[in-house]
């Protein structure tokens, strides 16, 4: 005979899940001692919330779902957050909770909401499990519906009556293969010639250009065409950054710098856009024309709306595009001349003696090697992270510009340091995100990561009090105190180090790398570049007020 848990960890390891992520509470305790006696790791995390980022980033770097426990109620409800974070980022992960037994009611009501009705808006499937006999096949659709475009998380609730049942065994279900079709012959040819017919083309790459499964086809895309290219905040590092035909990231959805190419493109050609990012450009009446080459249809929306669409795998429907206009765009590097411009405004200032943005991102990119992680937390720090961190690798700069959340920095930094104890890995973290899941500190240490947290201290919540004095409003209510970090982190057991000048910075940080261990590196921000740069010059670029 075997149990319900026993069937549950078997058909995640069917699976190939090797760790999960959460806390488990006293309605989970036979899939507890199954998972011990099995050969999957339990990663406690000290919040269910930070147990969520973390499951949601290792399907976001890997492919493949990440897998997150936690109890009924109120440990099942810490979830929300972190599901809407994989919904809107489009990143597989499984949510497993516990609930009161449902073949009797010995504790009435206790603890008991309905999570199930809870996580639907929240999820791509939200299920209870009521017998053992259909775990195998549940957990195999629930893999299956998680991966699949566009991927995000599923959740299954297993009450622990259930999880204890005893049974006779159940058959496994083996994972298989599903590949998605290439786009239609008729589509490719549609987008074709309307690209070779382009005076003034632009590639634009999304969020779901970055999946792992498509970053080499989509860099040679851009080779064989030659056509310069922007990126979103989530499709940064698809196609490296050096390149030469690299015109720029779009951190605002107007009036920056990079929107120059945009604004004199007469074709956008958009590549795994996904309108759950903060629009990159506006679309109107008076342009541009827009192919959409996505996994599924475009979401149509005030600001986007393509004239043509390019549906299939993502990266063999753009070796099937090249195909058909390669050596035949004329005008593919019509824009061009505007990219040296761009960049050099961008970097500008970027050696200043100064603690300012342009400053950190530039000192943190040269501490960086190419293959290294930066995981970003949602403030002020992430709009000029997006704007000035040349990217050369997918996948190695972690922002979420879909929900948006904080506190997600440090959890999200966490799973990479796990997936690649080899690379250098950093939370880029602001101090009001950075306490919101602090606590994981002790979880790294317990974990021997190697990872530096920098935390960017300006005792604010600084992106929101920017754009109240944008508006015009009195400076109120978004000021707080804080610990002193660097004994903060010691008492965790980490390293920390207070940077006092701005010439030190590199080598603390390059020290902090070089020590190993977890490391958090605290340092002030002179956050004065955000109406400078940010309003007053591109004020100027174009007559009209910053908007939101």
């Amino acid at each position: 005979m075997t149990k319900g848990s026993d069937l549950l960890v078997a058909a995640l390891e069917n699976e190939g899940v090797d760790r999960i992520f959460g806390i488990p509470g006293e309605e989970n305790l036979d899939v507890v001692e199954s998972i011990r006696k099995s050969s999957i790791q339990l990663v406690l995390t000290r919040h269910e919330q930070a147990a969520a980022f973390m499951a949601a980033t290792y399907g976001r770097l890997t492919g493949k779902p990440g897998v997150c426990l936690t109890t009924l109620g109120p440990g099942a409800l810490n979830l929300s957050t972190g599901a809407a974070y994989a919904l809107l980022g489009a990143m597989p992960m499984i949510m497993i909770t516990g609930q009161k037994g449902i073949l009797s009611s010995r504790q009435a009501r206790f603890q008991v909401v309905d999570v199930v009705a809870s996580m639907k808006p929240l999820t791509k499937l939200s299920r209870q499990i009521v017998s053992p006999q259909m775990i195998p096949t549940t957990v195999r659709e629930a893999f299956r519906i998680a991966q699949e475009e566009r991927p995000g998380p599923v959740h299954l609730e297993l009450p622990e009556d259930i999880a204890a049942e005893e049974c006779q065994p159940v058959p496994l279900i083996a994972p298989h293969a599903v590949e998605l079709p290439t786009a239609s012959d008729l589509s490719l040819e549609r987008a074709a010639s309307i690209i070779m017919a382009a005076k003034r083309p632009l590639l634009m790459f999304g969020a779901a250009a970055s999946r792992p499964r498509s970053t080499s086809d989509i860099a040679q895309f851009v080779l064989r065409t030659q056509i310069p290219f922007f990126t979103t905040q989530m499709g940064k590092g698809t196609v490296p950054g050096g390149t030469e035909l690299y015109m720029g990231t779009a951190a605002l959805s107007e009036r920056d710098y990079v929107h120059e190419a945009i604004e004199q493109a007469d074709l956008i050609v958009t590549i795994g856009h996904d309108t759950i990012e903060k629009p990159p450009f506006i679309m109107g009446a008076e342009g541009p024309n827009v192919v959409h080459v996505g996994y599924l249809p475009a979401t149509v929306e005030q600001v986007y709306f393509p004239q043509s669409e390019v549906i299939g795998d993502i990266g063999p429907s753009l070796k099937a595009l090249a195909d058909r206009i390669e050596g035949k765009l004329p005008n593919a590097q019509a824009l061009l001349h505007l990219r040296e411009g761009i960049l050099s405004r961008i970097a500008a200032r970027a050696t200043e003696d100064r603690f300012t943005p342009q400053r950190l991102v530039h000192d943190v990119r040269e501490a960086m090697p190419h293959d290294g992680i930066l995981a970003l937390d949602n403030g002020m720090y992430k709009i000029w992270f997006a704007r000035n961190y040349r990217t050369r690798m997918a996948n190695t700069l972690l922002l979420d510009n879909a929900l948006a959340t904080m506190g997600a920095g440090l959890p999200s930094a966490m799973t990479a340091a796990m997936l690649y104890p080899e690379r250098r890995v950093m939370a880029v973290c602001g101090d009001g995100g950075f306490m919101m899941n602090s606590q994981e500190l002790e979880t790294a240490v317990r974990m021997k990561l190697n990872l530096v947290v920098l935390v960017i201290e300006d005792g604010a919540y600084g992106m929101i009090r920017w754009k109240q004095a944008v508006d015009e409003f009195p400076d109120f209510g978004m000021t707080f105190g804080n610990p002193d970090f660097v004994k903060y982190a010691q008492s965790y057991g980490a390293q920390g180090t207070r940077v006092t000048e701005i010439g030190q910075f590199k080598q603390v940080i390059a020290t902090a790398f070089a020590e190993g261990g977890v490391h958090l590196v605290n340092v002030p921000i002179d956050y004065s570049e955000n109406e400078r740069v940010l309003v007053k010059e591109l004020r100027e670029r174009l007559p009209a007020i910053l908007e939101s």
